[in-house]
């Protein structure tokens, strides 16, 4: 992936393509949230573009049309960089900016930037570089534009193609040291997972900024960092909780979830997702708040999936309803998911009937020693 440093406060123009007019709505919901993660980043959104089309462009992705217009947009808003909403191919990104002339960046790349500097134990950066490197090896030759021009008959080799063979060896070889160093981590983890063995164990689960470290403090009175911002939170932390009734539960925090996340970072996470998977009982944390609460359940409930946690008991807790001047606005969603409660982590509302919903489901399970779902009916 290239490699070039993100300028802070760069003005960035996000560009979004519609290729089903019914979904257009969410298209604009996710070029909404592209805009956040671009100021997570540390960018200025300054403009932003949904481009409507048949289907999409095999040179320029949005077409030559829509891409000569975002050149005049790029140049009289003064734009430093071109945010994409999807995937262009490296191809693709070398056409557009060699036309827009400006820096081309995708959701992909900049989801994973953002890891990159939220990163702040070893294994968290170990595995965003995992995750960015196991992106970038299929597109190693599209990187280097020169190899299209390489001199050479069949079956000769110019040097560029000899140095994306290197490159591809020293990526290979890095990507095997980092999987045998976090193959390391996760049996340091299995260790400790052991270690609580017959205990009551939750993960807080859910999108990204939904709250679940600010719960935690909550629940644990603890002071985890937090911030109003995506992924604050890349490594789990683990607090005791206590529950009343001489009942306690250890819940781990969670790294966030998000649409479009990539699957190199799935895959680059899983030894930290395994905390997860070991759970009694999972906290969905929802932000209630945001008009898209209901795609980011869907968004997280597909990679639990993805991570075979999908069959975990679950209660659903809604939070921030602090931010709600009208509570009845989202009773279609509370009222699908009947196993919730609302709760604010920020003024402490709901957490009692939280503790006590946890406690019902523990002072089942330890008397019946079952994880069947009767208890709270948790689906």
């Amino acid at each position: 992936m290239d490699k070039r440093e993100i300028v802070e406060n760069n003005r960035v123009c996000i560009i979004g393509l519609n290729v089903n007019r019914e979904d257009y709505d969410k298209d604009e919901e996710s070029l909404d949230e592209l805009s956040l993660l671009a100021e997570t980043a540390g960018f200025n959104p300054d403009v932003k573009l949904l481009q409507r089309r048949q289907k999409i462009d095999p040179t320029y992705y949005i077409g030559y049309g829509k891409a000569k217009e975002v050149r005049e947009v790029v140049s009289q808003n003064q734009i430093d960089t071109v945010l994409f909403d999807f995937e262009p191919s490296p191809v693709q990104i070398r056409n557009l900016e060699k036309l827009i002339k400006c820096r081309i960046i995708s959701r992909t790349e900049l989801i994973l930037t953002i890891f990159e500097k939220r990163a702040r134990t070893k294994e968290a950066k170990l595995q965003v570089e995992l995750a960015t490197l196991m992106y970038s090896l299929p597109r190693l030759r599209h990187m280097w534009p020169h190899l299209h021009r390489t001199a050479g008959g069949i079956g000769t080799r110019g040097p560029g193609e000899k140095q994306l063979e290197v490159d591809k060896r020293r990526i290979s070889k890095r990507i095997s040291t980092i999987k045998r160093q976090l193959l390391s981590v996760k049996k340091h983890r299995m260790v400790i997972r052991s270690g609580r063995d017959g205990k009551n164990k939750v993960s807080l689960v859910g999108y990204t900024n939904a709250g679940k470290s600010s719960l935690l403090n909550r629940l644990s009175h603890s002071d985890l960092f937090t911030e109003n911002r995506m992924f604050a939170t890349l490594d789990p932390a683990t607090r005791q909780v206590w529950l009343g009734d001489g009942i306690t539960a250890l819940v781990t925090d969670t790294v966030g979830f998000i649409k479009k996340l990539p699957y190199s970072l799935i895959a680059s996470f899983r030894s930290t997702l395994e905390e997860v998977k070991d759970s009694d009982l999972l906290i969905h944390v929802v932000d209630i708040s945001s008009r898209d609460a209901l795609e980011q359940i869907i968004a997280v409930e597909d990679v639990l999936y993805e991570i075979s946690a999908d069959e975990l008991p679950v209660l659903y807790v809604f939070n921030k309803i602090d931010l709600m001047k009208n509570r009845n606005v989202k009773g279609t969603i509370i009222n699908r998911y009947k196993n919730s409660v609302l709760v604010s982590a920020k003024t402490g509302e709901g957490i009692d009937e939280l503790k006590q919903k946890l406690r019902e489901f523990f002072y089942a399970r330890r008397h019946w020693r079952s994880k069947d779902n009767i208890y709270l009916n948790i689906k």
